[in-house]
């Protein structure tokens, strides 16, 4: 292409601001307007659209590449006589396009010299279109750095993406960009509108060629002022349709100029009454469509496949989900269960109170057995019962029934059975002979008689307490204080016409001292209780702490999300602990906090803390409320600050 190539578009004419003869050709340096910076602007109908059509139509006359960017779908008349590739979002384009194809679109114009026209009058969503506009222009701005090849971008309506009030888009900035520092790379522009005050005066006052057709608003003519001169403000309204100003770097002059009519069709003219008849078009090659259906088959493809595995994705959350509820409410079931069964339990100890109490009295006599011996005269005794020939031992289950080496529920149950057993023996014919039993060979004070009711103790023997009790620690009176038993007084001499009844004085003394044993027992077992309801708390605090400290500190902050905030989601959890909202991490993180019981699953997808009823799980339900609201507030410190102590 030679430097000094014209194209021809318009010839001179007569009125106020023209210069020279009427008639003249005007002609355009092509290098310049491939490569520089232009403007044309007039009021709808004034020609402005005709003129751009013109431009275009003499540089596809001489294969020059261009892409027009078309707002109101107005220049597919190009193709009536030019092989233009149509794209956009039209059924009425070659062919469909997206963000996609932007890369593709400047290849074949910058690469394979494809004239094209981008279509996005179609588009229903604006940012849509901008984007893809976007995405264009970046791409021509890349590729012209290393084509180096003359190329033109015509853009429409440029006052909607460079505006001289508000804010800029990415459009607006690349365009300008565009226009600044395309020269260089090859790359020109031209900016069309019908409104110049709007237009970002950045760029108007930049362009190399500037074309004013008719302006007929104030703000519109006082821009023509400012940038050429008032004369032309008051002329540039009685301009002509396709009658212009023109002004241009290499004149270094401003012309009032005619430009010609467009050869192809006139798609933005407006409709009139006449029958509309769409002229026949070129197609383009096969080969460039379907080089732009192989990527939309390729898009299309992962957008499907994109699909499926999102819904794919819901469907195992909705899974997961509904197995997480599942599982809770099997948790809360049982837990109900348990608590159920635990006031029956309550329920049958507050019935029947007393057989706990034998059952307690009966643990603390096999513990007094289990002692060693500490006085050896009742070893003594126990030998010289075995060893006379003329005795009999009381078999095992008289003497843990029937005597008060027991407890003292025992010894009175005994007495209530019987009904003769007054010292904690018994006799088969009820006959009481100080503790005695002639027949039934129950020994009172460790002896027994088969064949009269006579004193069987000496003088010099020492009683047994309450009768016979095998490795039982030797009592003076046969009473033990630790145990609680029944304690009666043995004589402390030999009568030699029998034993004398037990006084009830001393019964009576005897059972005090027992029921008062027994409460002191019971005493002791509560504040034992309560030393234990002490040490459980540090105990429960340290187990749940060190399950805490366990967590990673995004599943500690959701935790914390939990404690703080109440019920919530995983997502909103996860997101609060600086997840990056991915479902399936939230719910991964979810579920270790859930299978560890720290949260709970409360119904619509929601999860809650449950630590407070954990603490009192852990402890057996032995701590009180002020006590279980200690140990959760020690713990929060644990995932509160994310980090724990």
């Amino acid at each position: 292409m030679a430097e000094t190539e014209q194209i021809t578009v318009a010839t001179t004419s007569a009125g106020p601001g023209g210069t020279g003869e009427p008639g003249e050709t005007v002609n355009l340096p092509v290098v310049e307007l491939l490569t520089g910076r232009g403007f044309i602007t007039g009021k709808s109908g004034s020609g402005k659209s005709n003129t751009a059509s013109v431009i275009a139509e003499k540089l596809l006359d001489n294969g020059f590449g261009l892409l027009i960017v078309d707002i109101d779908g107005e220049y597919y008349g190009l193709k009536e006589e030019y092989e233009i590739l149509h794209v956009g979002g039209d059924e009425e384009c070659d062919i469909q396009v997206t963000e996609d194809h932007a890369g593709k679109i400047a290849s074949l114009a910058l690469e394979q010299n494809v004239p094209i026209i981008l279509d996005i009058s179609s588009f229903l969503d604006e940012e849509e279109a901008e984007t893809l506009l976007t995405e264009v222009a970046k791409q021509l701005f890349a590729k012209a750095k290393k084509q180096k090849q003359p190329f033109l971008m015509l853009v429409e309506e440029c006052h909607e993406w460079m505006p001289e009030k508000g804010s800029m888009g990415e459009v607006g900035k690349m365009l300008i960009k565009i226009g600044k520092r395309g020269r260089k790379h090859g790359l020109g522009i031209v900016g069309i509108s019908q409104r110049p005050a709007d237009v970002k005066k950045d760029y108007i006052t930049q362009c190399d060629w500037l074309v004013w057709h008719r302006l007929t608003w104030n703000n519109d003519t006082k821009v023509v002022g400012r940038i050429l001169d008032n004369k032309y403000a008051d002329a540039v309204e009685d301009l002509d349709d396709g009658e212009a100003f023109m002004m241009n770097d290499w004149a270094e002059q401003v012309s009032r100029v005619q430009f010609h009519r467009k050869q192809t069709f006139d798609a933005g003219a407006t409709p009139g009454l006449d029958d509309f008849e769409r002229p026949e078009l070129k197609s383009v090659s096969d080969d460039l469509v379907s080089e732009l259906e192989t990527i939309s088959e390729e898009q299309q493809a992962t957008e499907n496949r994109i699909k499926e595995l999102r819904e794919e994705l819901d469907k195992k959350n909705s899974r997961i989900a509904e197995l997480e509820a599942e599982l809770q409410d099997a948790r809360d079931l049982s837990r109900m269960a348990e608590q159920f069964t635990e006031a029956m339990l309550n329920q049958a100890d507050d019935y029947n109170p007393g057989r706990t109490a034998q059952e307690e009295m009966r643990r603390q006599r096999e513990r007094f057995a289990e002692q060693p011996t500490s006085d050896g005269d009742a070893d003594t005794n126990s030998e010289a019962d075995t060893d006379s020939p003329d005795e009999q031992s009381p078999e095992p289950d008289e003497t843990a029934d029937a005597t008060s080496g027991g407890g003292f529920g025992d010894a009175f149950s005994a007495f209530a059975e019987d009904g003769a057993a007054m010292n904690g023996g018994s006799a088969s014919d009820g006959a009481e002979t100080n503790g005695s039993s002639a027949d039934a060979g129950a020994a009172m004070n460790g002896s027994t008689s088969d064949d009269s009711a006579t004193n069987a103790s000496t003088a010099d023997a020492e009683p047994v307490s309450n009768g016979h009790a095998d490795n039982a620690a030797a009592a003076t009176n046969g009473a033990s204080a630790d145990t609680g038993a029944v304690a009666v007084p043995a004589n402390d001499h030999t009568e030699s016409d029998g034993a004398t009844e037990a006084d009830d004085e001393d019964l009576r003394a005897a059972i005090a001292e027992a029921v008062e044993a027994e409460e002191s027992n019971g005493a002791t077992g509560s504040a034992e209780d309560e030393s234990t309801s002490d040490s459980e708390g540090p105990a429960v605090y340290g187990d749940l702490r060190a399950d805490i400290e366990e967590l990673d500190r995004k599943t500690r902050r959701m935790l914390a999300y939990y404690r703080e905030q109440g019920p919530g989601t995983p997502l909103n959890a996860h997101f609060s602990a600086g997840g990056s909202g991915d479902r399936t991490a939230a719910y991964a993180r979810n579920r270790e906090l859930r299978l560890r019981e720290l949260v709970e699953h409360v119904g619509r997808g929601k999860y809650d803390s449950r630590i407070a009823a954990l603490v009192r799980e852990e402890s057996d339900r032995r701590l009180d409320d002020d006590e279980v609201e200690s140990v959760v507030s020690r713990l929060e410190s644990a995932f509160l600050d994310g980090n724990g102590d």
